[in-house]
């Protein structure tokens, strides 16, 4: 009997009972089965009950929360920061099997509000990707924290909640923020960065999806899961706007971004991931600066040119 033979036989014996012992639970978080296309579909009311607030289905088939943090004052630069553009909780599911959803989102949080956050999340089984900032100097200071589940919606959408219920973030509000003139040329904007965006309560958001395929934790992962790069416009007057955002980008395309932005006049906040798995490996760089709009508008396209992102529609 050779050394392999005895080697084979010790570890058929040993494995089995290794995986029977107590305290052993199999990792399966980063595995979740694909959605048959005979399982059921889930039954959001019940997510958005568990929420405490109302979501709604985007683009691939993704349902989507949004949490404005319109509780804070939060300056950055001289600024005073809208929710809209820097300052938006979100959580977002996939559905990937029977009763089985993937979560990924971003918690806003206060300084004073984030270990005790960390720690109702982690006691519910939802885990962190990424703690960092979006803003230089802001006041108070904001973590922006990166969160991702696998499993059961409900109890993933519960355990957020009471997460969210140890902070400030107001409960889910029927009545949305008033409309406001946007002084800038939101159409220029739009033609410069050769897509089309939306206004949103005092911001002008344009979000422009990667080319390729994206998977992690076991689904293709849609770009309204966050995968998309994120930029907004807050007008500050005669024309100026603050932007703030994120470029998502692969690792050949980070120093060529920075050196885009750079050039421009906008400054790098971060650079860092979101995700742990993802395929292929992505970076997130959040930027910032506050002048013309026009001009900051044919910076940020500068960058885009330099990533794999889609081509929009807008001439």
């Amino acid at each position: 009997m050779t050394r392999r033979t005895i080697w084979l036989l010790v570890m058929g014996a040993l494995v089995p009972s290794l995986l029977c012992a107590p305290g052993y639970t199999p990792v399966t978080a980063q595995t979740p089965t694909a959605r048959p296309s005979s399982a059921p579909a889930i039954d959001w009311k019940r997510v958005d009950a568990a929420m405490g607030r109302s979501g709604s289905m985007q683009p691939g088939g993704v349902y989507r929360f949004a949490m404005p943090r319109t509780d804070l004052a939060v300056t950055s630069q001289g600024v005073r920061i809208r929710p809209a553009l820097a300052l938006g909780s979100w959580l977002a599911f996939k559905q990937s099997g029977p009763n089985e959803a993937v979560a990924m989102g971003d918690l806003v949080l206060r300084e004073d509000e984030l270990n005790r956050v960390l720690a109702r999340l982690q006691q519910g089984g939802v885990g962190q990707t990424a703690i960092h900032k979006h803003l230089l100097n802001e006041s108070p200071a904001i973590w922006w924290t990166h969160v991702h589940a696998h499993g059961n919606p409900v109890e993933i959408a519960q355990t957020v909640r009471a997460a969210l219920a140890l902070t400030g973030t107001p409960p889910a509000s029927s009545a949305g923020e008033a409309s406001q003139k946007l002084e800038i040329d939101t159409a220029q904007i739009s033609r410069i960065l050769g897509h089309g965006g939306r206004a949103n309560s005092g911001v002008f958001s344009v979000s422009v999806p990667r080319a390729e395929t994206v998977r992690a934790m076991g689904i293709e992962v849609p770009p309204s899961m966050g995968l998309s790069t994120a930029i907004n416009f807050q007008p500050t007057g005669n024309g100026r706007a603050a932007i703030n955002g994120d470029f998502v980008m692969t690792a050949a395309e980070v120093d060529r971004v920075i050196a885009g932005l750079r050039q421009n006049g906008i400054q790098v906040v971060a650079l860092h991931n979101h995700l742990t798995d993802e395929e292929p490996r992505l970076f997130f760089m959040h930027f910032w600066a506050n002048d013309d709009a026009v001009k900051l508008a044919r910076g940020l396209r500068a960058a885009l040119d330099q990533t794999n992102s889609k081509r929009g529609s807008t001439p």
